[in-house]
């Protein structure tokens, strides 16, 4: 016990000493190792745009297949095993002595004990989702030992293994700077130029109103815009991205640097931020634009309130001052990977006179909303709330409420913090409420469940997505189906029971399955619907076996499924 409480005082001790002399300037670079045994080959680059957050690590190819051999990075200890049906998945946590943490995500399965040890956990807890933090003695691992496996868990789009390297404050860093060498010879690609004006009088080509700007491209690397006209405070915006070698992915860049007049006014680099910044990539793009378009076009200047640490030097926020009439200005934009394979885009900006006036058409059916005050309004059965600070800038919105439908915008505006929608289904009350829900409305009129509360004859729903409201009802029951077995069927060969669970309007919320009433762990893909339950977890002993699954939805409707197998003992 003396020697155990020694080892973890020891090894404490040398994590906070070297958590505390590393920078992001002094990285260790011989530490860690590849992950994978196979020429690392990139679907996502570290600190890339995805929906609403950064990408927090590598995302790397294993040649459209699971099962690879995932190897510990360093020596360490398994300090964090997540099982979730979305998001990562499977996922593992190593801790290491020097106070970085790697984690490896979208996993089949781990390493036999690793795997024992999570299984003993699932069914004392009888509960495929869990969330494990074993001390530093329990799973000790070295560098290069087999910790996992590679999957397609969670939200992965398809196979492959998504790497993290984190630092002592689990904040996550670009392997790249650690060592993880991903060959690349391409240059970035450049898409699009957008100009933004960012004043009540300034414009761009005469016009208060941002625009798309003609990208020319010239050899070398090179682009130039062709001119444009602007006057007063505006903002530039690029759609880029890059390529590593072995694969046509368009993944993010490293760094991004403009020029204006010859002198830098605007830096950012993709080398490490905290989680707690990453919705606000939301600010960085142009929202408006990504939703109509799926293409993210980057702001080369800081928003009003943006917290993000890849931000570097910068002058007057990146934003570019037109004011004297007659003169022209230079702009460039440098882009680089890691590598330092670069591109360059030249512009001249030609300084218009001040306008005489400018038309802001608000139209007739906006509200002002001021996103530094709490937003509250009742129509008919809904009351919206709009917190303080949800807004990132104060806006004109859409409100508008019809019936069971409230229209709250549309989503081209960001939500950084939850809305909360309330309905009274007083008029509902002798119907059974538990049914109802508040789902968000498509453009092509489906309507899609949100985790609605229910408190008497209120029900109330948050959300971060503008959008249109409305209230739904969801009065069938789940669907339950065998797939690799029958009732009253010999299934000795069977190495695993599969069941296909579904529920067509507000989604699968929970399910269990027993045989001969003891628990039994089923792992369930939500991508695919398939419940599955792998025999060698040993508690199915018996020769004859009653199964009973129960899978509810998201409003509380049930479905019991029960058949007979029998297996030889």
């Amino acid at each position: 016990m003396i020697r155990h409480l020694f080892c973890f005082l020891a090894f404490f001790l040398l994590i906070s000493r070297f958590g505390e002399s590393q920078t992001i300037k002094n990285l260790p670079q011989d530490y860690f190792v590849n992950p994978l045994d196979i020429d690392l080959k990139l679907s996502g680059t570290f600190g890339e745009l995805r929906s609403n957050h950064f990408h927090s690590g590598l995302d790397i190819k294993t040649n459209q297949r699971t099962g690879a051999k995932v190897y510990a990075s360093a020596s360490g200890y398994v300090s964090r095993i997540k099982i979730e049906r979305y998001g990562y998945g499977k996922a593992l946590y190593i801790t290491h002595p020097n106070g970085y943490t790697t984690v490896y995500a979208h996993l089949k399965k781990f390493s036999p004990r690793i795997e024992a040890y999570l299984k003993k956990k699932q069914y004392a807890k009888e509960s495929y989702s869990i969330q494990l933090y074993p001390t530093d003695l329990e799973l000790r691992v070295d560098q290069g030992e087999v910790v996992a496996y590679s999957g397609n868990s969670g939200g992965s789009g398809g196979p492959h293994l998504h790497f993290e390297i984190r630092d002592s404050a689990a904040r996550p860093l670009n392997p790249m700077m650690m060592g993880i060498e991903i060959p690349d010879t391409k240059r970035p690609l450049v898409k699009q130029i957008k100009a933004f004006p960012l004043s009540k009088t300034s414009t761009i080509n005469g016009k208060h109103e941002a625009q798309l700007l003609r990208l020319i491209p010239l050899k070398g690397g090179k682009f130039k815009v062709e001119e444009f006209s602007a006057y007063g405070d505006i903002g530039i915006g690029v759609n880029t991205s890059d390529q590593q070698n072995g694969a046509n992915n368009q993944n993010g860049t490293f760094h991004i640097a403009s020029f204006f007049n010859g002198t830098k006014n605007f830096e950012m680099t993709f080398d490490r931020y905290a989680f707690s910044e990453s919705r606000h990539i939301n600010q960085l793009i142009d929202y408006e634009h990504f939703k109509k378009t799926k293409s993210r076009i980057s702001r080369l200047y800081i928003p009003n309130n943006s917290p993000l640490s890849l931000y570097e030097d910068h002058v007057n926020n990146g934003v570019l001052q037109i004011v004297d009439p007659g003169t022209t200005h230079l702009y460039r934009i440098e882009i680089a990977d890691y590598k330092e394979n670069k591109v360059q885009i030249n512009m001249s900006i030609k300084n218009d006179a001040a306008p005489d006036s400018i038309v802001l058409n608000q139209g007739d059916q906006l509200t002002f909303v001021d996103h530094n005050m709490t937003y509250r309004n009742s129509s008919g059965p809904y009351t919206l709330m709009i917190p303080k600070g949800a807004l990132y800038e104060s806006v004109f919105l859409d409100l508008q409420q019809s019936s069971d439908t409230i229209k709250v915008h549309s989503d081209i505006v960001p939500l950084h913090k939850n809305m909360i929608i309330t309905y009274d289904a007083s008029a509902k009350k002798d119907d059974n409420l538990k049914q109802y829900y508040i789902g968000r409305v498509t453009d092509w009129g489906a309507v899609y469940h949100v985790n609605t509360r229910r408190k008497g004859n209120i029900l109330s729903a948050s959300t971060r997505t503008l959008g249109t409201y409305a209230i739904s009802k969801d009065d069938v029951d789940p669907t339950i189906k065998p797939i690799n077995f029958k009732n009253k069927q010999w299934i000795s060969k069977n190495k695993t029971l599969k069941l296909k669970i579904a529920d067509a309007d507000t989604g699968v919320d929970a399910y269990r399955a027993t045989v001969n009433g003891k628990f039994i762990l089923m792992e369930y893909d939500y991508k695919t619907g398939i419940l599955t339950h792998d025999f060698d977890d040993g508690v199915v002993t018996d020769t004859e076996n009653e199964l009973k699954v129960i899978v509810t939805d998201n409003v509380g409707n049930s479905t019991t499924f029960e058949a007979t197998f029998f297996r030889k003992s």
